[in-house]
């Protein structure tokens, strides 16, 4: 029993790397749309969208299925708790991409964001990327030291977002209200996408060891 436990337990870790993958590709996808004022690739990522909400359905029935089926108790429990977290972790990544790839189409044929920032939309594009990408790998391997690694690009994320206050704020913007607002809305969806993959982290390392690590310096 305590080896099926284990497997299922193993394979459901598998499940929610793969969605963290999925919420890259699905970011990293929105962020070319949003560039390059891709219509289709906007509207691929919004199709596609659902893999990611169906997705979240198994991984919490497989969660509620070990939970019933196993009755865990102590370092068990808290690993299947901490996985629901995870799900709702996961699938609020998915939709911030999805945000995006919606402000690109709703902007076609223009570009949502001014060649003024487009360096800062690449690069909180490629960060988000990576913390996908590590936040499945620390969800494959629940080594608490890949965990950890993601506040690095979080820390990175921050400081973007923050200095594209600066650029809004400059008295030499002249793209007009609503393109500010597109620029806030895009930078908080960014900026939440990185949160939510480091609250895996964290939530790896809660799931490894029982204790939560260190507050991040912006908590």
């Amino acid at each position: 029993m305590r080896g099926v436990y284990l497997g299922q337990l193993s394979a459901l870790h598998e499940l929610l790397g793969q969605m963290c993958d999925l919420a890259g590709e699905a970011m990293e996808r929105s962020t070319h749309a949003l560039l390059r004022a891709d219509l289709a690739v906007a509207e691929e990522v919004i199709t596609d969208h659902e893999q990611i909400v169906r997705m979240s359905a198994d991984a919490e029935e497989r969660a509620f299925a070990l939970l019933a089926l196993q009755a865990p108790v102590a370092g068990d429990l808290r690993a299947i708790v901490s996985t629901f977290q995870i799900v709702a972790d996961v699938d609020r990544m998915g939709a911030l991409a999805l945000h995006v790839a919606k402000v690109a189409r709703r902007r076609h044929p223009d570009r949502a964001v001014p060649e003024d920032v487009h360096g800062y939309f690449a690069e909180m594009g490629r960060l988000a990327v990576n913390l996908a990408n590590n936040a499945s790998e620390a969800l494959k391997s629940q080594n608490p030291e890949d965990a950890m690694r993601l506040r690095e690009d979080d820390d990175a994320m921050d400081a973007l977002h923050q200095h594209l206050f600066t650029v809004l704020l400059d008295r030499n913007w002249h793209h007009g209200v609503p393109c500010a607002v597109d620029v806030t809305l895009l930078g908080r969806y960014y900026e939440r996408f990185a949160d939510h993959a480091v609250l895996i982290g964290q939530r790896v390392v809660f799931q490894a060891t029982g204790k939560s690590p260190a507050p991040s310096r912006k908590s």
